[in-house]
């Protein structure tokens, strides 16, 4: 498939320190590539939300989806170049007239747009899915990169699977592109093969061989195949790379990509020996990862780096010790430069909106005053029932109000529950729709679960088929808040729901309610095609 190579295990040369660090770029590819992770997909509401909080961040370059994908994915593109400033707004394309001026016309309104265009090089890729010879790759490369750069001035062009190109082969089309006005030379490892030797010598190649190598910036894109997507992605730098491309908590096709967070933290706290910089906020990694979680409802693993909950837990009690000694004994960062607060700041029932509002803040939400009167109204029934209200609580609160729609059409009014081992459930739900309110009892199910769904079904008139349903508490003790997340198909399409309360069944009921107001407003739009990606 290409040709061998000798090379190390670890990157062949350290570093050298300069006066001042080195600017590297962060691409992020949350919206693209990492909502091709299967059941990630999300509404226009929801991507739009996520690019607003990726600029706020500072991500330099958004690549806010495949425009010829989906009319879906084409809107999201048009409305995120529209609407977003202080981003660089990209869009994919493979190298085809017709992905080409799709892309431009989702981007054109953009104040600071990029075509990204790609096609495969790899052998086994030539042979088995391209059926193309060199020449003609070479030749269409050019075609679509020409054609990108008739529309716009930043051009990133990508070798698909270039981690398996023969060195000789990638050297002749990466040239044959700057060439053609690329500005930046993606070199992505596709399927997650490569290991960090591999990846440095691989990009120094490029630097050494390319004659107009220093006309483009080299980009890097790693998936995490085999666990060595952000090593991968900073042994490139070390090679010369100077864009990373990246996504929030690492999702992406199969086993994800490499972790923004992650880079960003290595960049930082690392900066003695790796003199670089980002223009990230650290501050932010923690609410946009959360943000992005909910959005796709895929959760971050506790041990996950940078952002999971147990990133700044101490639990052994030599641990423990340490830390109360001196903090840097067991943490080489703290947790507020990723987002996370250092203590609990406790509130109750006779707290305040402006309270409420200035601790979702400090916890990296903004909230305007139609979304923080629907969070104060639930904290204040939450209040209620806890003696104290945690930041977890918080979270929770407003992270339901940023997974709810932006049009609620059912809200639970109230709602019975009788369960007994022996006995069948009997719930009785009313659910508020506009003016009018409806209410169902029925006997039915193998638990209180089942026949609130049931109940719900019937009122709504939407059946639905439970694929996951999770629990998890959102923080401690008996009283904790408890969140459900659940996956439900209807028709064939699959939505997510969740909803947050001291009550399991309540937060089912709202769970399920969360999933019927998408189903009823069409808001989940899956790209309707598989198309191959870099």
């Amino acid at each position: 498939m290409s040709e061998t190579t000798s090379v190390s295990d670890q990157p062949t040369a350290e570093p050298t320190p300069e006066s001042s660090p080195r600017h590297i770029r962060i691409f992020d590819t949350t919206l693209r590539d990492g909502e091709q992770s299967p059941g990630a997909s999300m509404n226009l509401s929801e991507k739009l939300e996520v690019a607003a909080a990726l600029s706020d961040m500072g991500v330099d370059v958004i690549e806010a989806g495949f425009p010829i994908a989906s009319p879906g994915d084409f809107e999201a593109v048009r409305q995120i170049a529209q609407t977003v400033r202080g981003s660089t707004i990209c869009g994919l394309a493979r190298c085809n007239e017709k992905d080409i001026d799709r892309a431009w016309e989702a981007l054109k309104v953009a104040s600071s747009a990029r075509i990204h265009v790609f096609l495969a090089t790899s052998a086994i890729h030539r042979q088995f899915k391209l059926r193309m010879t060199t020449d003609e790759i070479v030749e269409r490369a050019i075609a679509g990169v020409k054609r990108a750069a008739a529309y716009c001035d930043d051009v990133e062009f990508s070798p698909e699977d270039a981690c398996r190109t023969e060195h000789d082969f990638l050297c002749r089309v990466v040239e044959a592109a700057i060439d053609a006005g690329a500005t930046t030379i993606n070199v992505p490892d596709t399927v997650g093969y490569a290991t960090p030797g591999e990846v440095f010598d691989r990009f120094k190649m490029l630097c050494d061989r390319v004659p107009n190598m220093d006309k483009a910036v080299l980009s890097t894109h790693c998936h995490n195949d085999l666990g060595m997507a952000v090593a991968n992605s900073m042994a490139a730098v070390a090679g010369g790379a100077g864009q990373i491309e990246c996504t929030i908590n690492g999702i992406g096709e199969r086993a994800g990509n490499a972790a923004l967070e992650e880079i960003v933290m290595a960049i930082k706290t690392r900066q003695d020996y790796f003199n670089l910089t980002t223009g990230i906020d650290s501050k932010r990694l923690v609410p946009v990862s959360r943000l992005v979680s909910k959005t796709t409802g895929i959760s971050v693993q506790r041990n996950k780096a940078i952002v999971g909950r147990n990133a700044f837990a101490h639990e052994s009690g030599i641990h423990q010790d340490g830390m109360l000694k001196e903090r840097s004994t067991y943490e080489i960062m703290s947790p507020e430069e990723v987002g996370f607060s250092k203590t609990d700041l406790v509130l109750g029932k006779h707290s305040g909106r402006a309270a409420l509002a200035d601790r979702a803040k400090q916890l990296g939400f903004t909230l305007n005053g139609e979304q923080l009167q629907s969070v104060f109204d639930r904290f204040k029934v939450l209040a209620d029932k806890k003696k104290e209200i945690y930041d977890g609580d918080i979270v929770a609160l407003v992270q339901q109000q940023i997974s709810g729609t932006s049009a609620t059409q059912w809200t639970l009014l109230d709602y019975e529950v009788t369960s007994s081992r022996d006995k069948t459930p009997r719930v009785r739900v009313t659910l508020g729709h506009g003016d009018q309110e409806f209410t169902e009892q029925i006997e039915q199910g193998d638990g209180p679960i089942d026949a609130a769904f049931w109940a719900v079904e019937k009122i709504t008139g939407i059946e639905l088929v439970c694929k996951d349903f999770r629990v998890r508490s959102a923080t401690l003790g008996r009283d904790a808040i408890g969140e459900v997340n659940i996956e439900v198909e209807h028709k064939g399409r699959s939505y997510r729901g969740v909803g947050v309360s001291t009550d399991s069944v309540e937060s089912t009921i709202l769970a399920i309610l969360n999933a019927i107001d998408r189903i009823a407003a069409g808001q989940n739009d899956p790209s309707e095609n598989e198309l191959p990606q870099p």
